[in-house]
């Protein structure tokens, strides 16, 4: 493994350095003055999702190039975002959100794993404010999460930091199936009647040895992230939703996120249906209350999730949320400079961001999610432009769908870059 202790501090020595901090100041864990909200301009649209709607974007030509992608993947619906330079150039929704209403750009999607980015931004404004650093042990007599303690019986636990999460360096594996996807199993397994509490699916894990010790390999890991939410609930003294919302999404402008529910019965207002394709097969239902259900509704426990695959959001907030991490105006940055650097640096071709899955050399993140009835990418290319694109309809490709959504904005781009208006849909409408 290229991932070593050495490797990590020569960088973010180098990072240090280029940003102006001084040793002192970072990486010691001293307490830092709390970080302060960005103030967002009195002139800027506050209510995007329903600020900004599909007439204020047209483009035919690329429109139809977009229109001609759902109809090859039978999507239902889907938006787009484009942002250049912190200003929101095109917003556009295409197909249905449901049988009776138009996809919109503001429109709020599930976005799977694109939750991850949204936690790990709450973990370093924590980080800013001296509650929490990369470095804090999760586990163990000085760890944030010392209540579960008791429970462990592997001693590479105490090795695990809050960094080794967000990089998927936790030692958690997969093999065998991912708990936050086997809800079912994992209820007969230990005799439930309902889904586990996050701190009873928390402590039956730990329980169970490590697949590696902690930073010595990265494997991906949901339940990685699932510690992260209750991380971010134990240092800010908030339930995780309410901190989110009060010190990420709000100083951004963005008041449409939601952490999502399970069944057709919990769909948030402005909410999309999602939808499977026509030979998908049913399923039993998560908690073991329907036989069969349709994959994107019971087929997973959403709302167990938290910081790993719950949230629901609109491309036009996200848009806006990305340009508050971006290192760049006019939209205010919600993190410093450091903060930015040590989320995007990097390190291999092997390593994840904090929260992106993959930040290039040459200025390149981007960020995916996807399970049954939804798909979603950010691609912030290095450039200063970003291109976001969700949809409400799973494909038999899976996960690997959002290598065709990224091809699809490549091609946009390659093609009608030139051609996209010259404007700040954050400040006009």
């Amino acid at each position: 493994m290229k991932r070593t202790g050495l490797i990590y501090g020569f960088l973010t020595l180098v990072i240090l350095v280029g940003a102006g901090f001084t040793l002192r100041l970072r990486g010691q864990g001293e307490p830092q003055a709390p970080a302060v909200a960005p103030e967002i301009p009195v002139d800027w649209v506050e209510d995007l999702n329903s600020s900004i709607v599909n007439d204020l974007s047209s483009l035919p030509a690329m429109d139809q190039v977009v229109d001609s992608f759902m109809h090859f993947w039978s999507l239902k619906g889907a938006s787009l975002a484009v942002v250049r330079h912190d200003s929101l150039l095109y917003a556009r929704g295409y197909g249905k959100a449901d049988a009776a209403q138009p996809m919109t750009p503001g429109t709020t999607m599930r976005l799977a794993s694109v939750s991850k980015l949204l936690t790990a931004i709450g973990i370093m404004r924590l980080q800013e404010e001296g509650k929490v650093f990369l470095e804090s042990p999760v586990f163990g007599p000085y760890g944030i999460l010392n209540e579960y303690d008791p429970y462990i019986r592997d001693d590479n636990y105490y090795l695990m930091t809050v960094q080794h999460l967000l990089r998927h360096q936790g030692g958690f594996t997969t093999r065998g199936g991912d708990v936050m996807f086997s809800t079912l199993r994992f209820m007969q397994r230990h005799g439930l009647s309902a889904p586990p509490s996050s701190q009873l699916l928390v402590r039956k894990e730990v329980a169970r040895p490590l697949a590696f010790e902690p930073g010595t390999y990265q494997e991906y890991s949901n339940f990685g992230y699932l510690l992260l939410s209750l991380i971010i609930e134990k240092v800010s003294g908030m339930p995780y939703e309410q901190f989110m919302q009060k010190e990420v999404f709000e100083p951004a402008g963005c008041y449409g996120f939601r952490l999502g529910g399970d069944y057709l019965k919990d769909r948030l207002p402005g909410e999309s249906r999602y939808f499977t394709q026509p030979d998908d097969k049913p399923t039993a239902s998560f908690d073991g209350q329907y036989a069969s259900v349709s994959r994107c509704y019971g087929g997973n426990y959403i709302s167990g999730l938290y910081g790993a695959g719950g949230w629901v959001g609109s491309v036009v907030e996200l848009a806006r949320l990305v340009s508050a991490i971006d290192g760049t105006g006019p939209v205010p940055d919600l993190l410093d400079p450091f903060s930015i650097r040590q989320m995007t640096v990097w390190y291999d071709d092997e390593t994840y961001g904090l929260g992106w899955l993959d930040c290039r050399p040459e200025g390149e993140w981007t960020r995916t999610g996807s399970f049954a009835g939804t798909s979603a990418l950010i691609k912030k290319y290095a450039d200063g432009e970003t291109w976001i694109f969700v949809t409400n309809t799973s494909t038999w490709r899976g996960s690997r769908f959002t290598r065709n959504t990224g091809a699809l904005c490549r091609n946009l781009r390659d093609r009608f870059d030139s051609q996209l208006p010259t404007r700040d849909l954050f400040r006009e409408n």
